[in-house]
Formats: C-alpha cells, sequence, structure tokens
C-alpha cells in the first residue's frame, strides 16, 4: 500500500505535568503548553506516513499553521487525528485536530516534506563542520 490522500492517523497520550506549561516558560499556566501540542501533532504526522515510504526515506516539518483553542489540565487523555489531505510530489499536507477528553483542543495545518534521509543528514554535516571554522 502507498501514501494516498485520505489516508487519516491518530495517536494519543496523557497529559503529565512535564508537559505543563509552567516547566516550559510560562510560570502561571499549569495545563498543556503549545509546544507540546505541536510536538504530538508532529509525531502524529510523522509516524503515520513512515511505514509507507521506502527505506532510506522520511519527512522534515515544512509548515505549521496551528490554533490552540482551548486548556487542557494535567491528567487529561489527548487524541490528535491527522488527515493526509494533500500530496503534491514530495508535500504532504495534514489536516490535523486535537482532542482532549472533553472538546476539540487545537486545529492545524502542517506539511511535511519527504527527504532522502542520508542527503539530508550529510546537508546537516556540511554545515554542522562549516560552522566550526568560523
Amino acid at each position: 500500500m502507498s501514501l494516498h490522500e485520505g489516508m487519516r492517523f491518530e495517536r494519543a497520550w496523557r497529559v503529565t505535568a512535564a508537559e505543563a506549561a509552567d516547566r516550559h516558560g510560562n510560570p502561571f499556566v499549569h495545563a498543556l503548553t503549545t509546544p507540546v501540542v505541536i510536538e504530538w501533532i508532529e509525531e502524529t504526522a510523522t509516524a503515520g506516513v513512515q511505514p509507507y515510504l521506502p527505506d532510506g526515506q522520511g519527512t522534515v516539518g515544512s509548515i505549521i499553521r496551528m490554533r490552540h483553542v482551548a486548556p487542557t489540565p494535567i491528567g487529561l487523555m489527548v487524541k490528535v487525528a491527522a488527515t493526509l489531505t494533500r500530496i503534491d510530489g514530495r508535500r504532504l499536507v495534514f489536516q490535523i485536530d486535537a482532542f482532549d477528553e472533553m472538546e476539540k483542543i487545537a486545529e492545524c495545518e502542517h506539511e511535511r516534506v519527504i527527504v532522502d534521509l542520508a542527503r539530508f543528514h550529510e546537508k546537516a554535516r556540511r554545515k554542522e563542520a562549516a560552522a566550526k571554522t568560523t
């Protein structure tokens, strides 16, 4: 089976204190932080498509437009559902929604690009080497 538009991928997490905003630089907010929601969005899309890619290929995030629309307290479950809405060459576009046990907490359009992992890592190594010489 190969990637096709309309594929749906889901993952779920229980929110712990480690994912709270007060542990990520916002000391007065003890609820799920936006950066973790973004991380879970990316993880859902990445894990969903990876089994359908040839060996030696992976995806990298290129665009994320996310609205965090409701708070989630510590202890609740969050489900992230990603739908692959468009395939344009190496570009994969997803509509992704996140829900806690009570309501929708985030909505997102996310784009990932399929890359050759060996070339990607070689480019990163060249950049690292060049940075060390400056």
